[in-house]
């Protein structure tokens, strides 16, 4: 734990210039051309450590700045330049991993880097070449769209005016009129801008098809792969493993919405009522941001004092920003700035148990990020994405033992329904992820016949789905509210394998919470020094690849949910 207390505002993050930035790389390979020792080639590497920490920090402060406000043309600015400098400053990193790569010193540049960071840089060689510059510029320009057109949604709701976020809270409501209104009213707003969403998502897979083919690849989808730094398991067992998810995990999640429609005297559940599970309607924190705050200060504080004294210094130096409010991109996310270590954390709070979720979510990844902060390489701070996953749900499994501190009494029904909902969402993780796949194979495919893509996911992974007059998804929409399909490709999955992980430890916290939570810090401990499976090993979990993974898990849930 430092001494020295961080603040935010405190933060440099100086804007680079494509001329400085090759300046300063020429003066790496001029070091490593001139090594004679192992020190001198530690020197040079530590040089190029040093200029991409400084990068990453100014990256991510420009993407946070924009996310906060998408309206404010400074930060559109400069989210713009971030943009079209990206590739150049990618064509430079790439050539220096080249050049370690390909180097005849290798052997001995591998044992001061580790292997790891070798095996990640294999896969990134081959997601660039110059050719796709303004491609990628292109690609980033587009996703942008998407973020501010949903950011700009503007819903008249019971004489309120909310964001996507914001209506949340009506779309969970234990009245079921109120639900069903909030659908039409939140549905309305894609079927307004149903021609922008389908044009920028159109020329965002033309776009990276045309990319993919440019780099050698046969379509998207193999370089979706590498992009994501998938070295350890291949888009084969990702589809054993979604199979695995429809015999296993479909018929449990079909119990859990029989079981709501008892609880909510209905013949049929509707798509309005899936995010309810009793007629009391969701428990909810018994309180505002500040008060939720305080009482995550006490939860962490009696887990464990690591948790403690971080969440403490994250409060204080004010790296969190969790109200929801107009022109703010929507969802959570955690980033952080390698200068310093910190990490951030971004959400909206919408008066739901959701806000509870989400902040447990993406402290999970906060905390990751401070335990591993001094591993010595930028690759190793964050693991790849579906190791990152680990940590966030994970934690939101960890804290259930203080759930009281925010629901009080209704905590009980917190655990059930968080554990549910948990099951119900690894079947549309898979719906998500396979729809992509079929996405990328047919790119000439129309906006309809995409549709009718996630129509056939929806009848193979939700087959309990009914829309009924709610035009927009009962015509096979829904996809397009899910950011990660526009922006990250190929991401979607990785939340559906960590959630396999969690619950493991969820399971292992149920007889014995503190060896959990001490396997879990470890886990932390490590960043991403390893591949998945490897760090899935190392915490005594078992990979969702393996047969017969999931179990423990669906075993221990039927018990606990009385199915």
């Amino acid at each position: 734990m430092s001494q020295t207390q961080i603040n935010f505002a405190d933060i440099q993050a100086e804007t680079p210039t494509i001329e400085q930035i090759t300046r300063e790389y020429q003066d790496i390979n001029n070091a490593l051309d001139q090594a004679q020792t192992r020190l001198d080639k530690e020197k040079a590497l530590q040089q190029w450590e040093d200029l991409r920490r400084r990068l990453n920090t100014w990256s991510e402060m420009t993407s946070l700045n924009f996310s906060q406000d998408t309206t404010n043309k400074e930060y559109q600015q400069a989210q713009e330049y971030s943009d079209e400098l990206r590739p150049k400053l990618t064509a430079l990193e790439v050539a220096m991993k080249r050049r370690l790569l390909n180097s005849q010193d290798r052997t001995e540049l591998e044992s001061i880097l580790g292997q790891q960071a070798f095996s990640l840089w294999s896969a990134d060689v081959t997601t660039f070449e110059p050719a796709i510059e303004e491609d990628l510029v292109q690609e980033s320009k587009l996703v942008n769209q998407y973020v501010q057109l949903l950011a700009s949604a503007e819903l008249e709701f019971r004489g309120e005016t909310l964001n996507l976020s914001g209506i949340r809270k009506y779309t969970q409501d234990s009245d079921r009129k109120t639900r069903y209104e909030a659908e039409k009213v939140r549905w309305q707003f894609f079927s307004q801008n149903q021609a922008q969403l389908d044009s920028i998502y159109d020329q965002l897979v033309k776009l990276r098809h045309q990319m993919a083919q440019k780099l050698g690849y046969d379509n998207y989808t193999g370089l979706g792969y590498k992009r994501m730094q998938r070295i350890d398991y291949t888009e084969a067992d990702v589809a054993s493993y979604r199979d695995e998810v429809v015999a296993k995990v479909v018929p449990l999640a079909q119990k859990i919405i029989d079981q709501k429609a008892q609880k909510l005297n209905l013949e049929w559940v509707m798509y309005w009522d899936e995010a309810v599970f009793d007629l009391q309607g969701n428990p909810k924190p018994q309180g505002d941001h500040d008060w939720m705050l305080q009482q995550a200060q006490k939860m962490f504080d009696a887990m464990h004092p690591e948790l403690g004294s971080f969440f403490a210094m994250m409060v204080a130096g004010n790296f969190m920003d969790l109200k929801t409010r107009p022109g703010k991109a929507g969802g959570g996310f955690c980033t952080s700035f390698p200068t310093t270590g910190v990490p951030y954390i971004f959400a909206n709070f919408n008066q739901t148990k959701g806000d509870v979720e989400v902040f447990t979510h993406e402290m999970g990844h906060a905390f990751q990020a401070w335990q591993s902060r001094n591993l010595p390489l930028i690759d190793y701070l964050w693991p790849t994405l579906e190791s990152c996953e680990i940590h966030s749900m994970s934690l939101e499994f960890l804290t259930w033992s203080q759930m009281e501190q925010f629901f009080g009494d209704d905590a009980d029904r917190f655990r059930e329904i968080h554990l549910a909902q948990s099951i119900l969402f690894l079947p549309y993780g898979c719906a998500v992820d396979h729809f992509q796949h079929l996405v990328y194979a047919n790119p000439e495919a129309t906006p309809e016949e995409r549709n009718q893509m996630w129509q056939q996911m929806e009848a193979r992974y939700l087959p309990w789905r009914q829309y009924e007059d709610l035009e927009y998804p009962a015509q096979g929409g829904l996809w397009q509210e899910k950011q990660h399909i526009y922006c990250s490709p190929f991401y979607y999955i990785d939340y559906t394998l960590a959630l396999c992980c969690a619950m493991q430890f969820w399971v292992k916290a149920e007889s014995d919470f503190e060896g959990a939570l001490t396997e879990y810090i470890a886990l932390c401990q490590r960043g991403g020094q390893a591949p998945f499976q490897s760090l899935t090993s190392s915490a005594n979990l078992v990979s969702p690849f393996q047969p017969g993974s999931l179990a423990n898990v669906i075993t221990k849930a039927q018990q606990f949910l009385n199915l």
